[in-house]
């Protein structure tokens, strides 16, 4: 994997950190043709953490569990984020698209008005690992038309801060930088954060924003307590939306190195109606969905 160099940057400051208001455990489920999954954000959460509505996590050296892809399927109505953290994925889909997920990088899939895709490994053995998040678009853009870009692993941006902690910025702005993708309506924030033992990372965050993160790695500490705030490898923890707070300050735990996902955005405030992989603002534009799908209109 090539990475670009990480940039050294001042320590952003967080004056009163958002508390962990949730903890929700993965739940493993069987997706595409037989791949194992842990399902974090499910359906129940999508109005608490709107825009986002699905984030799941990947992780297998069994071949037998991921061998068998996501044939082609169809999506309306949002955005897909592939983050690859290991291994290599070939998507393809009905508007014309083609490429290759490699290990750090990113696959940012919009469906738009409809779009048919599959996702097949392309390796025999090996690990496989990553995270899938389904961003919502609003209203008005549902029906746009597909898009789709890959992103290498050395085109997503780096930075360290003086307390050690490694930041790829995958969406939104960070410490004065820029991430590989920038969303107008919904303002997605999208940070895999690297924390040495004992290292801590604050990042400011819009108080109306709804934010999550995930830990893949070790163990972290939320606003510097240990007991009911600490979250361990696995889980998704919803941060309260205290319009006081100005961010949240995480701390990796004395003993082992962490990694994590930080996500955030600025809710739509939109209806949100899902049936399988179309997610519309109506039962009638689900059904004119379905309509479209099964008369070859997802097609190129």
């Amino acid at each position: 994997m090539t990475s670009p160099a990480t940039v050294p940057v001042t320590t952003a400051s967080v004056e009163r950190s958002r508390r962990i208001t949730r903890i929700v455990p993965g739940r493993e489920v069987m997706d595409g043709a037989g791949v194992r999954i842990q399902r974090l954000l499910t359906q129940d959460l999508q109005q608490r953490l709107d825009p986002f509505l699905l984030l799941d996590a990947f992780r297998s050296d069994d071949p037998q569990d991921y061998i068998a892809g996501f044939p082609d399927h169809p999506h309306r109505g949002f955005e897909t984020i592939t983050y690859m953290i290991q291994g290599r994925m070939r998507h393809r889909d009905s508007a014309g698209h083609e490429g290759l997920l490699d290990s750090g990088g990113v696959q940012w899939m919009t469906a738009g008005r409809g779009v048919i895709h599959s996702e097949m490994p392309e390796q025999a053995d090996g690990r496989m690992e990553g995270f899938q998040l389904w961003l919502n678009l609003p209203a008005r853009d549902k029906l746009t038309a597909p898009g789709y870009r890959d992103i290498a692993a050395s085109e997503i941006p780096e930075f360290t801060t003086p307390d050690g902690a490694r930041v790829r910025l995958v969406a939104g702005r960070s410490h004065g930088l820029q991430g590989a993708v920038l969303r107008p309506h919904t303002e997605p924030l999208y940070l895999d954060v690297h924390l040495p033992a004992g290292a801590s990372y604050s990042q400011p965050l819009p108080p109306a924003h709804n934010a999550f993160l995930h830990v893949y790695r070790g163990a972290v500490s939320v606003a510097g307590d240990k007991g009911e705030d600490a979250l361990e490898a696995g889980q998704l923890a919803i941060l309260e939306n205290d319009p006081a707070a100005d961010g949240v300050s995480i701390a990796a735990r004395p003993d082992q190195d962490s990694r994590l996902l930080l996500i955030a955005g600025r809710p739509l405030r939109e209806p949100i109606v899902q049936h399988g992989p179309f997610v519309m603002n109506s039962a009638e534009e689900i059904r004119q969905a379905f309509a479209d799908y099964r008369a070859g209109r997802f097609a190129r």
